[in-house]
């Protein structure tokens, strides 16, 4: 009897660089694993899940761990981009708000030459983000953290407020300039008159946060950075 040849094995699959190599005889292009578009999903996977994580548990039970169990990355991918949770969820409430500089971003307020308007349409959309959950939560985290962490807070003044107080600064320049406002209108002070107000209600829960409440708080602003009225801060007519 003669002996049966013996089975044929599978074909291995291709290794990379044998596939490659084959692919570039046939003449095709192999396009190379994109690790920056790969890192970006992380990255987004990440925010998303240090903000789910924190209306669901609070900050004070947010974990790194946590974190990076629900994004499905290690751990270490979280250390490698940030050094704390407070800097996860800073980069987090960036995301969510929009980076002031990215395609997109932050506009600049809206002039229609009517300043009072416009500041109470501003504020009414404020208003409207400070009662929104999503929004809420990881804004009074980060407030707390950074009245107690100097570094944190300053990255938070330096990223996400000063770049939205520069917005009213030149809203309230260009009125200034119009003659809509005195010519020695302090503009930062002004501009805190107008959100300080806000955010206190906002954070100590003084009151209730309503689209009256700020449209009250603009009148009273301007009628004295008008000089004692609120005349000549409406729309400028020719």
């Amino acid at each position: 009897m003669s002996a049966e040849p013996p089975a044929s094995r599978p074909a291995a699959p291709p290794q990379p660089a044998k596939a490659a190599a084959a692919a570039a005889a046939a003449g095709k292009t192999v396009k190379a694993p994109d690790a920056g578009r790969r890192s970006e999903r992380s990255r987004r996977a990440i925010l998303d899940a240090a903000l789910a994580l924190l209306g669901e548990a609070g900050y004070n039970k947010l974990t790194i761990e946590a974190a990076a169990a629900r994004a499905g990355v290690g751990k270490q991918t979280i250390y490698r981009w940030w050094p704390s949770k407070a800097a996860v969820l800073l980069d987090a409430s960036l995301a969510l708000a929009g980076e002031p500089d990215a395609e997109g971003g932050w506009a600049g307020l809206p002039d229609t030459g009517d300043l009072a308007a416009d500041l109470k349409l501003v504020l009414r959309a404020r208003v409207n983000e400070f009662n929104d959950e999503r929004y809420e939560a990881p804004a009074r985290a980060l407030t707390a953290v950074g009245a107690t962490d100097p570094e944190v807070g300053a990255r938070f003044t330096e990223r996400l407020l000063e770049p939205q107080f520069a917005l009213y600064e030149d809203r309230l320049r260009a009125a200034r300039e119009a003659g809509q406002l005195t010519p020695d209108t302090d503009l930062r002070l002004t501009v805190e008159m107008l959100l300080g107000p806000l955010t206190y209600r906002w954070l100590l829960r003084t009151g209730p946060l309503t689209h009256a409440f700020t449209d009250a708080l603009v009148d009273a602003v301007l009628g004295g950075v008008a000089g004692g009225t609120t005349t000549g801060v409406g729309k400028v007519t020719a």
